[in-house]
């Protein structure tokens, strides 16, 4: 092996509540290489690339350059030895813009120079970011993209990605992994963490596999396939075709998927029109229907009118114009709890802003939305029974893993805080289910139970809109697929009947039937 640039050995970390988060790990990173990481959620990922960036100290182990060990107090120390990270949840200042935000922490920075260098990173990494709009304004994707480029800036020599990709389109992924190629050519070290067994074949020269806090084995990716994987990932063989967790280029199609039932359409949205937050049209006169016993699939980059989609038909987001019919019903104007109420579930996109309070617990989060339902509600006191009661049967119902009843949302894992909108969501028995981004940064095991989960209550005859940045997700799931862009449709066909140049075109911006 080539002269390594940090090693870990023996890292050991247990929480004060005795967690065990990893148990005698060792790594070794080295120059000019891209290092894939991967393992479910609560392998212990997070917990060992903090103790790489300096965010944790290890409870026992060591970290070593080939100077000898080193010992990091802060994310500050390691920044000093040229190690960065991009967490997979966003550290922004939300009022401040792109620019502003790269800033902080450099210290007598030249604005102009520091515009200059991002413009110039843009263009090499493929990362569109509006550098002077507030990043509250901005959608999920691009807020990503200013935490990839904010860590970039600081010309790091060990670059640590935590699931870099999970709101990056297929082309800007491409992008990204162009410039990741560049930096191992430049003698660099990347460490990439993707729970996408694909893009870990693509991009990585190593891996390593953790599982409960253990490395669950090492493997040169040339030498591996992905069954072999999954199978180090979760112990257990994993079936990746029929409902795949992962599709193959040649396999952008799910065989098996019931027709589009002639049914009346549940959901109409005619000739809609929505602002985004910074005043400009975001939906621009958009019609379409979703039938019940259908998964109707909206693809597109991120950032071209799905979110302001999504908020509007769910009572979040007002609408300028046109309609949104519920079963017969005009909704627009009306409040989420009026929709639950007439049969819509929502499955947010951004499951701490709209669908937890981290700071509640379990059974107070099983609840939300329907705490004030005859059930849970009596003489202006929540029934404490009730309320456990209903927590219980979700927590088995959709096998989420947590401490207690009383333990609070932000403790459980982001598979298990998803699964637990998901069960909650779904305890309304809806007729039209809206789920946003449903698997983003889910392992592969809560992936799966969540995409068989949706083609289970399609079956049942559920109508459900499906809006995805995964593209292999919206082609394996949906009977009917459409593609976004600025705000409208280029396309809407069934998978089956398109080729991937022909995706291509369409979320490039081109209609069909156009050239």
């Amino acid at each position: 092996m080539a002269t390594f640039f940090l090693r870990a050995e023996g890292l050991t970390k247990i929480y004060p509540d005795g967690t065990v988060a990893l148990s005698g790990v060792d790594l070794t990173v080295v120059a000019g290489e891209v290092l894939g990481l991967l393992g479910e959620n609560g392998a212990g990922k997070t917990t060992l690339t903090k103790i790489l960036s300096g965010l944790l100290p290890p409870t026992a182990g060591r970290l070593r350059t080939p100077q000898g060990p080193v010992r990091f107090h802060s994310p500050k120390d390691a920044l000093r030895l040229g190690i960065g990270m991009v967490h997979q949840h966003f550290a922004l200042v939300d009022t401040f813009n792109a620019l502003e935000n790269v800033a902080l922490g450099l210290g007598g920075v030249s604005f102009p120079a520091l515009r200059r260098k991002l413009e110039e990173l843009i263009e090499k990494t493929g990362l569109q970011v509006p550098l002077d709009v507030p990043v509250e304004k901005l959608a999920v994707g691009e807020r990503q993209r200013v935490e990839i480029l904010k860590v970039l800036a600081r010309d790091v020599n060990l670059l640590i990605l935590d699931e870099p990709t999970s709101v990056l389109t297929p082309v800007e992924t491409a992008d990204l992994f162009r410039f990741l190629q560049n930096l191992r050519e430049q003698g660099k070290a990347v460490i990439f963490i993707t729970h996408k067994l694909k893009e870990a074949l693509s991009i990585t020269d190593r891996i390593v596999v953790l599982r409960r806090g253990k490395v669950a084995g090492e493997v040169e990716t040339k030498n591996t396939t992905a069954g072999e994987l999954a199978r180090l990932m979760v112990g257990t063989e994993i079936e990746l075709r029929g409902r795949p967790v992962e599709l193959a280029v040649e396999h952008t199609v799910q065989t098996g998927l019931s027709a589009v039932r002639t049914a009346e359409p549940v959901l109409v949205v005619k000739d809609l029109r929505v602002r985004s937050d910074t005043g400009e049209l975001a939906v621009r006169d958009l019609s379409f229907a979703v039938h019940p016993g259908e998964i109707f699939g909206i693809a597109g980059v991120e950032g071209n009118g799905q979110t302001e989609l999504v908020e509007a038909i769910c009572g979040l987001r007002r609408v300028e114009a046109g309609r949104i019919i519920l079963r017969g019903e005009n909704v627009v104007g009306r409040s989420p709890p009026e929709l639950y109420r007439l049969g819509l579930a929502h499955i947010p996109e951004d499951r701490w802003k709209y669908g937890l309070i981290l700071s509640f617990t379990v059974a107070e989060n099983a609840i939300l939305g329907v705490q004030r339902e005859r059930g849970f509600h009596l003489a202006g006191m929540l029934r404490a029974r009730a309320v456990r009661n209903h927590a219980a049967k979700l927590i088995q119902e959709f096998n989420i893993q947590t401490a207690g009843l009383s333990a609070s949302a932000k403790s459980l894992s982001g598979g298990n805080q998803q699964k637990l909108i998901v069960g909650r969501e779904l305890a309304k028995d809806p007729e039209v289910i809206v789920a946003a981004q449903p698997t983003r940064g889910l392992d592969i095991g809560a992936a799966q139970f969540i995409r068989d989960l949706l083609l289970r209550l399609r079956d049942e005859g559920r109508a459900i809109l499906l809006v995805s940045a995964d593209l292999d997700e919206v082609l394996a799931l949906s009977d009917r697929v459409a593609f976004m862009y600025e705000g409208t449709f280029t396309g809407v066909a069934r998978p089956a009947e398109l080729t991937p140049e022909e995706i291509g075109l369409l979320m490039g911006g081109v209609k069909a039937g156009t050239k």
